[in-house]
């Protein structure tokens, strides 16, 4: 079949599934019209809570990475031939000092992942923002016990670069070939435009609106956090302040439209995938309290005790589930209250955050499905063995 022919029968093919999908679903029957409500419900809750606050400052966090960011220093820092404690740290610790959702994430490892960073370090980047979140640790510890708390920072924080090396083991070949490409094409570099500390001004002021503009509340669970919630949007004007005057005054009009640009295509090939990843995932899954197609009952009664259905089926949910910055906290103390054992609530911490349905499909759209999965299994199988270990002990 020739490239010609693909196009038409691809979208002949989506207009059949259309029309099967409409003709045979049964729209009129209640769960089924209360879970496609529920689907858009959730959509709307995304785009009012999620994309202006979150998603656009992080697109133009990474358009700023493609655009203005040395490929040979993301590279020496982050690419498969650097020091591994230096590639793994800096990666484990930028996704931390970040701590975004799952969704949020994927803009800045999309960035870091087309300048060159290898798969390993950029993989641990793309758990720990969402996994390593200081608040949901501490908060995890206040409402679930210091015990439960302490093991999912330790497991978060080991399986970013646990499963980052197991990755780049897994495909070292592939990464190697896309590192040498990278060298093969890259141009040399030009006298920078703007010196290292400008460039470290201009991208900490992105930073700072997108970490304080969306500074979260712990009702009280630590003073000082809420304090700086208190003050979070004279904070965030603060760095925007900041952010205005670089542009004004180190930045040309060619730089911000070519900056814009890039922006732009990173929301192109991200929204449409994750509109749709939340739209399958309300259908399915519903939000938190709300029934969809698969009620929350038959998830809960699951997860009673400490075997491996139990602790698989907390990963496993977990991963397709989408959980907004600290949300996890409170479903997983509904579930423990309807019996959920500790350890599948250790899976369900561990792979919930860094996971979704959504975020699923805009990593295959990066990596590929056989990546993908890849990644999806070792978050879901280490979940698993963790909560097996955590529910065994005394």
């Amino acid at each position: 079949m020739s490239s010609r022919e693909l196009g038409p029968n691809r979208k002949l093919l989506i207009v059949v599934a259309v029309f099967l999908v409409a003709y045979f679903v049964p729209w009129g029957v209640a769960r089924v019209s209360s879970s496609v409500s529920e689907a858009f419900l959730m959509l709307g809750e995304y785009a009012q809570q999620h994309v202006l606050l979150c998603l656009v400052p992080a697109m133009f966090i990474a358009g700023a990475i493609t655009v203005f960011l040395d490929q040979q220093s993301v590279m020496r820092y982050l690419g498969p031939d650097a020091k591994k404690p230096v590639a793994y740290g800096v990666a484990a610790l930028s996704g931390a000092i970040l701590a975004v959702c799952s969704c949020t994430v994927l803009p800045l490892f999309k960035g870091i992942y087309k300048k060159g960073a290898g798969l390993g370090p950029a993989i641990a980047f793309l758990y720990s923002g969402p996994a390593i979140n200081i608040l949901a640790i501490v908060l995890s510890a206040k409402v679930f016990g210091m015990r439960l708390g302490m093991a999912r920072a330790v497991g978060a924080i080991v399986f970013s670069v646990v499963i980052g090396l197991i990755m780049a083991l897994i495909f070292r070949k592939e990464d190697a070939q896309r590192a040498a490409d990278a060298r093969l094409f890259s141009t040399p570099s030009e006298a920078p435009a703007r010196s290292l500390r400008q460039m470290a001004v201009y991208m900490f002021s992105m930073v700072g609106i997108l970490v304080f503009i969306n500074w979260a509340n712990s009702k009280g669970g630590s003073p000082f956090w809420d304090s700086i919630f208190a003050a979070k949007w004279w904070i965030s004007a603060a760095f925007g302040i900041v952010l205005v005057y670089a542009l004004v005054h180190w930045f040309t009009r060619d730089d911000l439209r070519t900056w814009v640009v890039a922006t732009r295509d990173f929301a192109l090939q991200i929204l449409p995938l994750l509109f749709a990843g939340v739209l399958v995932s309300g259908l399915l899954l519903g939000r938190p309290g709300h029934n969809a197609l698969i009620p929350t009952s038959w998830v809960g009664g699951l997860l009673g005790g400490n075997s491996l259905r139990a602790n698989f089926t907390a990963a496993f949910s977990g991963a397709l589930m989408y959980f907004a910055t600290l949300t996890e906290i409170p479903i997983v103390q509904g579930l423990m209250g309807a019996g959920m054992g500790q350890g599948p609530a250790l899976a369900l911490l561990l792979a919930g955050p860094c996971l979704s349905l959504p975020s699923i499909l805009v990593i295959a759209g990066e990596l590929g499905w056989k990546k993908t999965l890849t990644y999806v299994g070792l978050v879901v199988g280490l979940s698993t063995v963790a909560g097996m270990i955590f529910g065994a002990l005394p």
